[in-house]
């Protein structure tokens, strides 16, 4: 169903359904593994030759006023669900101050036979998140290269990047930064970076796309993985919550060059199951997509605690 922000589209109604949810497991994660106990966020799932690649941020719970916010580690799999992790982690904190709080959201994108991982790193005393960018050839040979984005002020951290190439040839950086919607309340937005080349310099844009009054999506936003099919618009499938931070899954479409919003779903794609815990938390967060032949494979966390693939089709509408 068309969206408030499809007004004058000209292709036809965008649609999609779930079709099937999948647990994701690390065999590091298992009762005797090396990261039991931890919880596992931002899963950045994507195809190599015929094995699936895994990047996942891990920390512990509880964390601690001296633990890192984030280590990322790597893992492959041969069925996209059961991963085989790497023992030691791919990306760590420091030595830097940039990131020496904690390492977080790893998205890749693949350059020729590099591969560039985009960040964020907290700095020293978790005061402030950057996006960096970390290269090489393989996962578990990581090279922190440099800062490519630091907020301005009155803006917070930057984090959770989705990068996208338009038809114009010239990239696109999404991230979720935090802006102040009232006197000592914050939400976060979406923002947006346009670059020649992924190394930058990246100018940042206007935000592409903001919040509903009266939906979902009502106060928070933030960026979600990207799928591009010849001949169809450029959909994200973004996260959004309330003002309590009740955290869901929506897609959101774009015309070629990600310059004007085309088609907008209604109500979220993904809509978390209770916690588990009375502790928990009632979220639902996107991180990856593969096109797959049997339909897009999104790779989400529940609860910022364990990792889920849901089967989504593409449905054919006149």
């Amino acid at each position: 169903m068309s969206g408030p922000d499809a007004a004058g589209a000209t292709h036809a109604p965008l649609a999609f359904a779930v079709l099937a949810h999948h647990v994701v497991t690390l065999d590091a994660a298992r009762s005797d593994g090396l990261l039991s106990g931890f919880d596992l966020m931002s899963p950045y799932v994507w195809r190599r030759d015929a094995a699936y690649q895994l990047l996942v941020r891990v920390l512990p719970n509880p964390l601690g006023p001296d633990d890192a916010t984030g280590i990322i580690y790597a893992g492959t799999s041969r069925d996209g669900q059961f991963f085989e992790m790497a023992h030691d982690p791919a990306i760590v904190p420091g030595p830097d101050d940039v990131d020496a709080a904690g390492v977080e959201d790893p998205t890749v994108v693949r350059s020729g036979e590099q591969v560039m991982v985009f960040y964020t790193g907290v700095e020293k005393g978790r005061t402030r998140g950057s996006l960096l960018v970390a290269e090489g050839h393989d996962i578990t040979a990581m090279t922190k290269r440099k800062v490519l984005l630091q907020a301005p002020d009155g803006e917070g951290n930057i984090k959770e990047a989705t990068v996208a190439q338009g038809a114009d040839g010239k990239y696109r950086l999404f991230y979720e930064y935090a802006r102040e919607i009232e006197p000592g309340r914050a939400a976060s937005r979406i923002g947006m970076a346009i670059a020649d080349s992924l190394e930058g310099p990246w100018t940042v844009a206007d935000d592409p796309f903001t919040v509903r009054d009266d939906a979902w999506d009502n106060w928070h936003l933030s960026t979600g993985p990207m799928l591009s099919r010849a001949g169809k618009p450029n959909v994200m499938f973004y996260n959004g919550a309330t003002d309590d931070a009740r955290w869901r899954i929506g897609w959101i479409a774009f015309d070629e060059n990600y310059t004007q919003v085309v088609d907008r779903c209604v109500e979220p794609l993904i809509v978390p199951p209770p916690p588990r815990l009375r502790s928990g938390i009632d979220i639902a967060f996107a991180a990856s997509c593969l096109d797959e032949h049997d339909g897009i494979h999104l790779y989400y966390s529940l609860e910022d605690r364990v990792l889920r693939r849901a089967t989504i089709g593409w449905l054919v509408t006149e």
